[in-house]
């Protein structure tokens, strides 16, 4: 009787790595011209305070503010593309804005119905690619490597797989939500973050790193995650501007300028070196709501006015924390004075609270530990040490007063 030499197991290769970055477009003024489609193709800045609601007209249009209009010391959260094309971008203050684009229509922000859409397109997301990185309102990581298709060739096309699961990411994120998003696939979380943003808006890129030399090395360096405008100025004055001049560094060069550890970090960044996984939770160290001021406010003579927006962050920190499901122990207070002086005040309190009236008391306490002699540009409250419900169940905050004077001249 022989026996047949069992043949040695062929070498199964393994998964090619595919990590997503999906990115809304001009998230906000994208929810915004789903509710006002009249504004479409036109320029829009997102920034204004709620006086800035559009107003009906007897005909049944609205009419619009406009940045000429405008007079205040605002920021822009965001603006449309139409907009972007006239040098008017996030984070600049809508006077700078409003001299550059006098005719861009202003609304004003409102968060609650972005959180809305945020959660409708992760969402519809999460069902076709379950492993997601929570990156904020409205960008995400993906880990496609074990989507069903992802690893297929098409049409001798060997990324022909995960293109088809890009292309059904952004269908089903149009199909939830009517808005438009873009995405990077490559095999890891640095490249991708790079590429949702080449084919901006609506765009799906797929990057490998053959690619690397063509498509990221001509990039300024400053669009790799992680390379701040100071690190861009020093790496300008060294004489390195792209990501391709920052490739052909050496490592031992970059070590000697920017130490061990960010030098050795810059080296493998730029050569699209990246082995972070997608997180699928994370959880949070605090919970902050803050408002900048249209004008500056005074604590006498404005203090019934920032009474009540102290009240609101407090009742909007305890909303906050019921959703997420977390108690805090300890509650902060951010004043920013007319000359930009930044003050935090913090206090511990006896048990982890999620209770508004109990951070008001608490977040008013420390409030008063701070100078109130000059007018204000900004207010916040924070809550940190936080815990999870099941952790803070045996907790139960004391009983509390409700109301303490704030400001100089409260009763």
């Amino acid at each position: 009787m022989t026996h047949a030499t069992p043949e040695a197991p062929a070498d199964i290769p393994s998964p090619r790595r595919f990590i997503a970055h999906l990115d809304m477009d001009a998230f906000y003024a994208s929810v915004e011209l789903l509710r006002y489609p009249e504004l479409r193709g036109l320029p829009v800045v997102i920034g204004g305070g709620r006086r800035h609601q559009p107003e009906p007209q007897p005909d049944g249009t609205r009419r619009f503010a406009t940045l000429r209009d405008y007079a205040g010391r605002g920021v822009i959260t965001t603006a449309t593309y139409p907009a972007r094309a006239l040098g008017v971008h996030s984070g600049m203050g809508l006077m700078k804005a409003a001299a550059l684009a006098p005719e861009a229509v202003l609304l004003p922000v409102d968060f609650d119905r972005y959180r809305h859409f945020s959660r409708l397109f992760k969402q519809a997301v999460v069902a076709i690619a379950p492993v997601m990185e929570d990156r904020g309102i409205d960008e995400i990581y993906l880990d496609l490597t074990e989507v069903p298709g992802a690893q297929d060739a098409v049409d001798g096309d060997p990324l022909g797989g995960v293109r088809a699961v890009g292309q059904r990411l952004k269908q089903a994120v149009h199909e939830a939500t009517g808005l438009t998003c873009s995405v990077g696939v490559t095999p890891n979380k640095l490249l991708s973050k790079i590429c949702s943003d080449l084919d901006k808006p609506d765009g799906l890129t797929l990057l490998m790193p053959d690619d690397i030399p063509a498509r990221i090395w001509p990039l300024p360096a400053s669009r790799i995650n992680g390379i701040g405008p100071k690190a861009s100025e020093k790496l300008a004055r060294l004489g390195v501007r792209t990501i391709g001049e920052l490739a052909a560094a050496e490592l031992a060069w970059l070590v000697e300028h920017f130490g061990a550890t960010y030098g050795a970090w810059l080296h493998a960044a730029a050569h699209g070196q990246d082995d972070r996984p997608v997180v699928t939770w994370r959880e949070p160290k605090s919970l902050s709501r803050e408002t900048t001021f249209e004008r500056d406010l005074d604590p006498r003579q404005d203090k019934a006015t920032l009474t009540l927006l102290f009240t609101r962050l407090c009742e909007q920190v305890a909303a906050d924390l019921e959703r997420k499901g977390y108690r805090g122990r300890t509650v902060a207070v951010k004043l920013r004075y007319a000359d930009f002086h930044i003050v935090t005040r913090s206090v511990s309190l006896p048990e982890p609270t999620r209770d508004a009236q109990v951070i008001r008391l608490w977040a008013g306490r420390a409030l008063k530990t701070a100078p109130l002699d000059q007018r204000l540009r900004l207010l916040g409250v924070r809550i940190d040490r936080l815990v999870t419900e099941a952790d803070a169940a045996a907790a139960e905050a004391a009983p509390v007063p409700t109301s303490l004077p704030l400001f100089p001249g409260e009763p």
